[in-house]
């Protein structure tokens, strides 16, 4: 049987499949056709770092995922048919072991269901929003006697984790973050670090293993996040809701950003030309953050 990844329904008609029911498109070809093309799964243009992942306990992760910049990572279970208590488990299960493994990545869970049901919603509430997890809905389609299509709906998207200081790490210092980036992309931390000073006089950098955030007083003040790789700076601005204006405000820049339909944070990407070329931007952009935390 041939299949297609691209939607066609408003030039065919369809009928919807159950894979669960079906007698040769089992669990091992959705995983495959998935590896084949990540984008499918409509969370952006994603890598496969594995398939069939081992965990340290027991059981194989489905599929291991990461954005092209390696910062994200995406523990994907796969399931045909409705979602049980069972499946729900092993996908925070893996999450959990996974980010316990790998600190240094951003974390997040998947769920690929035929069937997203009313409990998965009433587990998942249990956890009060603490664990990222994002629940995607399969329909396999029928359009012809020898053509299918795969559709990937999310039914639920993620939310930010914790608190400032719960996922930050250990307390670092300069050097720590001199040895993981470079001289050069700390003085880029500096020159943040004076734009956000200009608004907020008094705010300090306060130095963790996950990230450069800030201090006020000794106290975490996290409207602004820094993380410095060997050519850029990874800026996070997790007060700033999410919104047509700011998005097109930096489209319409050229900034290069980390931000993907999935993510609720705005993460641009500083690159020592940027902070001169779009000074006016990022000082805008860090006021947003600063007025959103304040409020």
């Amino acid at each position: 049987m041939e299949w297609e990844a691209k939607d066609r329904l408003r030039y065919k008609p369809h009928t919807r499949i159950t894979l669960k029911d079906h007698p040769t498109l089992d669990e091992k070809w959705l995983q495959q056709r998935i590896a084949e093309d990540p984008s499918l799964l409509g969370l952006g243009e994603l890598i496969v770092r594995d398939i069939e992942r081992q965990q340290p306990r027991s059981g194989r992760l489905d599929l291991l995922l990461a954005d092209p910049d390696g910062t994200t990572r995406y523990e994907v279970e796969l399931q045909l048919g409705a979602t049980d208590e069972t499946h729900i488990i092993r996908t925070i299960e893996y999450w959990d072991s996974e980010r316990r493994r790998y600190p240094q990545y951003e974390h997040i869970a998947v769920l690929v269901a035929e069937d997203i049901t009313s409990r998965f919603f009433n587990v998942i509430s249990l956890f009060n929003g603490f664990i990222p997890i994002i629940a995607i809905q399969l329909s396999a389609l029928q359009i012809a006697d020898d053509e299918m299509t795969l559709a990937f709906t999310r039914i639920l998207d993620h939310a930010t984790l914790g608190t400032d200081e719960e996922d930050a790490g250990e307390p670092t210092d300069r050097a720590y973050w001199i040895g993981r980036s470079s001289s050069e992309m700390l003085s880029l931390v500096d020159g943040i670090h004076e734009l956000v000073s200009e608004l907020d006089p008094g705010i300090d950098l306060g130095y963790r293993k996950h990230y450069i955030g800030l201090h006020k007083g000794g106290i975490a003040t996290n409207y602004v996040k820094m993380i410095p790789r060997k050519k850029q700076v990874n800026l996070a601005l997790p007060t700033i809701p999410r919104s047509e204006e700011v998005t097109n405000l930096i489209e319409e820049s050229g900034l290069n950003t980390l931000d993907s339909s999935t993510r609720t944070v705005y993460r641009p990407i500083i690159r020592p030309e940027d902070l001169s070329e779009h000074r006016e931007l990022l000082r805008n952009l860090i006021e947003i953050a600063q007025k959103s935390y304040r409020t």
